[in-house]
């Protein structure tokens, strides 16, 4: 994927386009205790990219350990880097690992498994470009298992392999592969995955991982590594429309730039561009960067553009070419995975963050919540930490958006909490509309409007609380799916 909706704003959201083939993010989830860290470890301990005092600290830090057969390698020291990690036999943070192959750059995300460390998985599936999500043999899939998938397809990834991990401890049986892979492949299909490559493995004992199983002759496909190294993850459309979120105005005597990174397409001197909030435009005069000048800039650079007329353009604008502009919106629909400890609170208040834009939130509302056992949203007013509910938001004035399913890198954001700053939420935006905040020729509903008609069933507890605002906002978006303005005062 080329974005994340819950790194680190100001970075850029794809990596240079001359490093695009030679690099792949790659991210280890599942469910705790299904062998995460261990298959890492593995990978990077036959792939030669663990040092030879490395290989005896962990040689002799496996003999303590009363999980480990004392024939058998440790492998997820490698990766469980904390020492409350290690204590307890789990990942919690998540740990980055580097290595490389004769063929490419890896960079793996090893994300945690527990329910209470969601959050650290989300971040991490921000940044991957590829999904590998475990499987205990012995179990099948689990609660957690279809609540990782979800959060993978929630932030765009396209490429899984379905790792059936511990297969040695099933005796290596055929059956039971095959029966969590047809089961898989049915829970599958409702996201979005465009690759999907099942691989019976054991890491403790390397049966597929880097080298084929004599245990599995049953078994055809390619090895764990073998498939990594073959990975091509859909790379972005040459035909992209621009993006340039813009960071911040650089001024130095008669030079004035608006620097940022390119977060999709590309841009050339002379090309023509515009900005959707203002409605100015100008053409590009120049392209500076700290190597000097460029004719173009393509996804993922960092520049400086000169425009040929000076246009008050700050902060939070988004450039584009006039023809494939995004919407200025200030009402959107979304999905969100929820990451706070606190839960959504109706009354409290929240600012979105996007790209270099931060914008009040005039109202949010939560129409429906992922069930994680039959992967069915469900009707719901309100969420906590790790659920992954759709809502609806109403903005203080307009921001530039896309949808996620057309431009992922503009088409996500984070909430964060108006009163200290911290995040509450990252969402993907599944529609956006103009013209709701307009002053002109608007319709206001009002709480006393409301109350006097379609609310008039409902009370003052918390849940018809909720159910007030979650008619108000039904009303306003049907309102204007018909192009009438409506601002909703309650």
């Amino acid at each position: 994927m080329t974005l994340a909706a819950l790194v680190d704003r100001d970075v850029a959201v794809a990596a240079p386009a001359e490093a695009a083939g030679s690099m792949l993010r790659l991210l280890t989830c599942g469910s705790v205790d299904d062998g995460k860290s261990t298959l890492i470890g593995r990978l990077l301990w036959d792939s030669g990219a663990v040092s030879e005092d490395q290989k005896a600290s962990v040689l002799a830090q496996s003999q303590g350990r009363s999980n480990v057969n004392g024939e058998h390698v440790d492998f997820s020291l490698l990766l469980d880097g904390l020492q409350a990690e290690r204590e307890q036999g789990i990942t919690i943070d998540i740990a980055w690992r580097f290595f490389e192959s004769p063929s490419r750059r890896y960079v793996i995300i090893d994300a945690p498994g527990h329910e209470q460390y969601t959050r650290n998985m989300a971040t991490g599936a921000s940044h991957a470009d590829v999904a590998i999500l475990l499987i205990d043999a012995r179990h099948g899939a689990k609660r957690q298992t279809r609540r990782h998938a979800a959060i993978c397809d929630l932030v765009g990834i396209k490429n899984v392999v379905l790792a059936v991990n511990k297969m040695d401890l099933t005796g290596f049986d055929e059956a039971r592969f095959r029966e969590i892979e047809a089961d898989f492949t049915a829970m599958a299909g409702r996201f979005g995955f465009t690759d999907i490559q099942t691989i019976p493995v054991s890491a403790l004992t390397g049966d597929n991982v880097s080298e084929p199983s004599g245990n599995m002759p049953w078994y055809d496909g390619p090895t764990l590594l073998d498939y990594l190294e073959a990975a091509n993850p859909a790379a972005e459309a040459q035909d992209a429309p621009f993006r340039f979120p813009v960071q911040t105005v650089l001024r130095d005597g008669d030079f004035r730039g608006l620097a940022g990174t390119v977060a999709s397409g590309a841009i050339a001197v002379g090309d023509r561009i515009t900005d959707i909030r203002s409605g100015l435009a100008a053409s590009i005069a120049r392209i500076a960067t700290m190597d000097g000048d460029r004719e173009m800039a393509a996804a993922g650079d960092a520049v400086a553009l000169e425009l040929d007329t000076d246009l008050d353009i700050s902060r939070g604008a988004v450039l584009s070419e006039p023809a494939t502009a995004p919407v200025n919106a200030d009402v959107l629909e979304a999905r969100i995975v929820w990451v706070a400890e606190t839960p959504f609170d109706p009354e409290a208040g929240y600012l979105l963050l996007t790209n270099t834009d931060l914008v009040s939130v005039s109202s949010l509302s939560v129409s429906a919540l992922v069930d994680f056992e039959t992967l069915q949203s469900a009707p719901a007013h309100s969420c906590a930490v790790n659920d992954i509910a759709d809502c609806r938001i109403m903005l203080g004035r307009p921001t530039p958006l896309d949808l996620f399913k057309d431009l992922p890198a503009t088409g996500n954001f984070v909430l964060v909490s108006a009163l200290d700053g911290t995040t509450v939420a990252g969402g993907v935006i599944t529609w956006a509309q103009s013209g709701a905040s307009s002053s002109e020729n608007r319709y206001v509903l009002s709480r006393d409007l409301l109350a006097r008609g379609l609310c008039s069933d409902l009370g003052d507890s918390p849940d018809d609380r909720a159910e007030f605002d979650r008619r108000a906002q039904e009303v306003a978006i049907l309102l204007r799916s018909v192009g009438v303005p409506v601002t909703v005062e309650i």
